[in-house]
């Protein structure tokens, strides 16, 4: 399905200005952390309140569309964020799912009718017209956009689970989409999680106000095991074999490197003030992976405008060392963005100390924050988008995903001016032509 084919420059570049997608801006509350402090007091940095939940209000209602394993959780973190919240509509394109998810949901109190409850390629739409108030959008990334754009024009509040897209003409048509969603007074909540967790943010709000100087390089890990796999039954089809295993196929999770490895190439992003990178130059390739067309490591470095260089790799293969981590460098110190920031001799300069009574899972706080913030920002009638940075992080990972594909050198103008859109153009359970299990070989794409 993804064959060298769809790597031809021209193709690649074809049909799209620059402008396409605008200058990214920097969301107003961020304070851009490469110029450090003057003396040793910290600049003052605004960062998101968190609270312990959302504040009371008017009762919501949610509708979820992608019924797997990550949007139950989305779920049950919606109903966890405050009072008056329940779920009363689920779509899903495959039965089982939606039905595994139903009765967990009934054993978390949420007896979601059966009329409320609806399967196949146009499920997503029925939830969000079944009289929701909020959708949560947590499918395979392919069908991110389309759906985004329908619950916005139906004046839907939404949660979109990362990435947003797997190809550049799905990010810039949520790009759009969120622009819709801010015109309209909609508030919009990205799953790009460790901007809601707490320790990340103490450790932005310093590294932001000057703690580590001026950052000078970045060095970003994330070396995990093998995700899983689904092997072919005799009797699916083309679509429902790469829909139930959608996260070993590019075009419907984006590949390792957009649909996991974005947490921490979003990380690094938001800890550099929304700074985009202005070329990838990227390896991977495909080692133990069982199916799929994807690869399963990548290095990628990313050259910034001003010199700046940041080594990205991840991997995903099993009975391997793991490694996690977004170190960033700078001329007073060092942090590794989460719980720690150290001082040039590698001493402790600074340590995350947890309040009395939160979550020691600092991550599945985090996953129940996201939600929190959507609430209240509706419930206070202070709409949140953040939709751009989700786009920006995305796209940055298509620089790495493309680079390594190709063996090109990939540039920031080349991505958001990219025609490449992925997958069939129309979603219906049967053939999809030109499918294949075939690996990207880099080297080959024409130039």
């Amino acid at each position: 399905m993804y064959n060298t084919k769809n790597f031809n420059r021209r193709g690649f570049l074809k049909g799209t200005a620059v402008s396409a997608l605008g200058a990214i801006s920097v969301p107003a509350f961020l304070t851009g952390c490469t110029s450090a402090a003057k003396d040793d007091k910290l600049k003052d940095v605004a960062v998101p309140e968190l609270l312990a939940k959302a504040p009371d209000g008017k009762p919501l209602k949610a509708g979820l569309v992608g019924c797997g394993g990550r949007g139950t959780g989305a779920a049950v973190d919606f109903i966890s964020a405050g009072n008056g919240l329940t779920i009363t509509a689920l779509g899903d394109v495959f039965e089982d799912k939606l039905t595994s998810c139903h009765k967990y949901l009934k054993e978390k109190g949420q007896n979601i009718p059966e009329d409320k409850c609806f399967t196949g390629f146009d499920a997503y739409q029925k939830v969000i017209d079944s009289g929701v108030d909020v959708v949560l959008l947590c499918t395979p990334p392919i069908f991110r956009a389309e759906h985004f754009e329908y619950a916005v024009s139906k004046g839907k509040h939404c949660f979109i689970e990362k990435p947003c897209a797997t190809d550049p003409v799905r990010a810039r048509q949520v790009l759009a989409t969120g622009k819709q969603a801010a015109a309209k007074g909609l508030s919009v909540m990205s799953g790009t999680v460790r901007r809601s967790q707490r320790d990340c943010i103490e450790n932005y709000r310093r590294v932001a106000g000057g703690a580590i100087g001026e950052i000078v390089s970045a060095h970003v890990t994330r070396l995990g095991g093998a995700l899983w796999h689904v092997k072919r039954k005799p009797e699916w089809t083309d679509m429902e074999y790469a829909l139930r295993n959608w996260v070993n196929f590019c075009w419907t999770s984006g590949d390792l490197i957009v649909e996991q490895f974005i947490h921490e190439i979003d990380m690094l992003t938001w800890f550099l003030g929304e700074k985009h990178p202005i070329r990838a130059e990227a390896t991977g390739g495909r080692q133990r992976r069982v199916n799929g067309d994807m690869y399963d490591f990548f290095s990628v470095e990313y050259v910034y405008d001003d010199g700046r260089r940041a080594h990205c790799t991840s991997r995903q293969i099993g009975g391997c060392d793991n490694s996690f981590g977004v170190y960033l460098y700078g001329t007073k110190g060092y942090t590794n963005c989460y719980d720690k920031i150290f001082n040039l001799d590698g001493s402790v300069a600074w340590e995350y100390t947890q309040p009395e009574g939160e979550n020691n899972d600092r991550l599945s706080a985090a996953y129940i924050q996201e939600h929190i913030r959507l609430v209240t920002a509706i419930r206070n009638n202070q709409p949140f988008n953040d939709a751009e940075q989700h786009v920006h992080s995305t796209l940055i990972a298509m620089m790495g995903r493309m680079s390594a594909y190709t063996g090109k050198f990939v540039t920031w103008d080349e991505i958001i001016a990219s025609s490449m859109k992925l997958g069939p153009e129309t979603f219906a359970f049967g053939p999809i032509e030109g499918f294949s299990e075939n690996i990207p070989v880099a080297g080959t794409a024409a130039v």
